[in-house]
């Protein structure tokens, strides 16, 4: 049985997905959860890309102990000594180089010939080699290149020290058999091939990832890499998922295995569907709320006489399990904790009481919190305080059918006032929108709006997803409530907080390289002074 590694890219490729917008706490929770699922890789994100980015990936890599951290850089110094910054803390640090070699990529992206893009990985790889001990490096739209360019290049960084070689289908393109093909010829055709381990990285654009890739595994690959619930750039990577449980449940036919702890993969997939607020589609395979459901007379019958009718995986083989420790009304500090633990929510303690309060006002509401709700209300309080922000107060909104509804609203600003401020729109949610700019004095643009119940049930919390502009930027927010309109806010007011922290940010960032700039300038303008005096002066400046 071989051991197939799994690279998760979810923080870093996952997060490209269009409107997806994590904090740097929220992609801690996900990279702990990552750990916990077992993952032997995770790509923690790009340090180059942004100061938020490399901030993010520096501290997973301080506290990840059993993954391989890696960190995505172009083939450059720059991005490079970034990527050391960033990853140096980590006990196992991995830089994940790469540079386009099809010809579309190389003449339009790159505006660089063959020869250059070689001379170019190569001299990366052995910078790159100073920092790093393990050095994953890839070949954009490897599926669009020439193969025998594509083993040039390959045997060129595995002489300079490269250990893991990837041929991502970056944009979908490739059949099955073509990928396995692909695969078989390097292995041919490079010397040295064996030093080093290959890897394949699919995207979804045709709906090929998981067969794309289950036959580079069959080819001899012995990693593969893709994303929680297969998000990702355009139609998203592989679902992690589903290749895992592929391999799970046809050892027979494909003679390998993952080190997952497959129990995990539901608590995984839902952590990342809500900090991401990307929904899990019903019908999804795997982890999908109907993955496992029986409408047919027909097959609910069978179930009933023997489950392997119709179920050739069992729910509990993917973490579906009861609720053996409900939270209601009269559980404790303990309970909680322990059913935090059970969930693999990590909290400190100020987190943990805003949870608590949370909780209990919700028992307020209904007989027994489960699973779910605890979740929901932990991603939403998890941070909360981690900087000056607007914070829903109250909210009163007057509404009959045929006229034009009105809101009253309370909120707490940056500053530490409280202001009150009225407004009316066509529906309550647009109301309380138009209460939130007069109150904070923007115009904001509301691009998408979503609302999904953590369960069944009318007493269920109500967990609204939005994306708005302002100012010339976009983000993303995430509310929770058991009201239906002040989860709305709460989502609309999250949006806003991330675009103002993200202005704040960069305004720093850009003091901070104004100030350095302005030091280096007047350190070389005093270097050129000393160098005009005379001998004379020269050595009354030194005494």
């Amino acid at each position: 049985m071989r051991s197939i590694e799994v690279f998760d890219t979810t923080l870093r490729d996952g997060e490209q997905s269009a409107g997806v917008n994590l904090h740097r706490h929220e992609k801690l929770e996900i990279a702990y959860q990552l750990e916990a699922y077992g993952v032997d890789v995770m790509e923690a994100g790009f340090p180059a890309s942004s100061q938020g980015d490399f901030e993010s990936v520096r501290e997973i890599a301080s506290v990840i102990k059993n993954s391989v951290v890696a960190g995505l850089a172009r083939s450059t110094e720059g991005d490079i000594d970034r990527s050391w910054e960033a990853l140096r803390g980590a006990v196992s640090p991995r830089l994940h180089l790469f540079i386009g070699t099809s010809p579309i990529h190389m003449q339009y992206k790159f505006r660089m010939t063959p020869d250059e893009v070689l001379e170019s990985t190569v001299a990366a790889v052995r910078y790159a080699k100073k920092y790093f001990s393990d050095i994953e490096w890839s070949a954009e739209d490897a599926t669009r290149s020439d193969p025998e360019f594509l083993a040039r290049v390959i045997s060129a960084v595995i002489r300079e020290g490269a250990t893991v070689i990837n041929l991502p289908d970056t944009v979908g393109y490739t059949t099955p058999t073509e990928y396995a093909e692909l695969f078989r010829y390097v292995q041919e055709n490079v010397p040295g091939i064996e030093k080093v381990k290959l890897s394949a990285h699919c995207h979804d654009d045709l709906g090929m990832a998981v067969i794309n890739t289950l036959s580079a595994i069959g080819a001899g690959v012995h990693q593969f890499e893709g994303t929680i619930n297969g998000i990702g750039e355009r139609a998203g990577n592989v679902a992690i998922e589903e290749v895992a449980l592929a391999l799970a449940t046809r050892k027979d036919f494909f003679q390998a295995e993952t080190g997952l702890v497959l129990a995990q993969t539901l608590r995984t997939s839902r952590l990342v569907s809500k900090l991401t607020g990307m929904p899990v589609p019903p019908n999804k395979a795997v982890v999908g709320a109907n993955a496992f459901a029986h409408e047919s007379g027909i097959h609910q019958d069978g179930v009933l006489k023997n489950k392997e009718t119709y179920e050739i995986m069992k729910p509990e083989m993917i973490g579906h399990s009861s609720n053996s420790l409900p939270i209601g009304k009269h559980s404790g500090r303990h309970a909680l904790r322990v059913k935090c633990e059970e969930l693999g929510i990590k909290l400190d303690e100020a987190e943990f009481l805003r949870l608590f309060k949370s909780v209990k006002e919700l028992t307020d509401k209904k007989k027994v919190v489960s699973d779910d709700d605890i979740m929901a209300l932990a991603y939403d309080t998890v941070g909360a305080a981690q900087q000056p922000h607007y914070e829903l107060q109250s909210l009163h909104v007057s509404y009959s059918a045929g006229s034009i509804s009105t809101t009253t609203l309370e909120l707490s600003t940056p500053d530490g006032e409280v202001v009150r401020e009225a407004a009316t729109g066509n529906g309550s949610v647009e109301a309380i929108y138009h209460t939130i700019e007069r109150l904070i004095g923007e115009e904001i643009e509301l691009l998408d709006y979503r609302i999904q119940s953590t369960t069944g049930g009318r007493d269920s919390l109500a967990e609204v997803y939005v994306k708005v502009a302002m100012q010339g930027k976009s983000g993303s927010g995430r509310g929770v409530d058991s009201d239906v309109l002040a989860a709305s806010a709460k989502a609309y007011l999250d949006a806003v907080n991330r675009i103002l922290a993200g202005m704040t940010h960069g305004a720093t960032e850009r003091a901070r390289t104004a100030d350095a700039r302005m030091a280096a300038e007047a350190k070389v303008a005093g270097e050129s002074e000393m160098s005009e005096e005379s001998p004379l002066e020269e050595q009354a400046a030194k005494a």
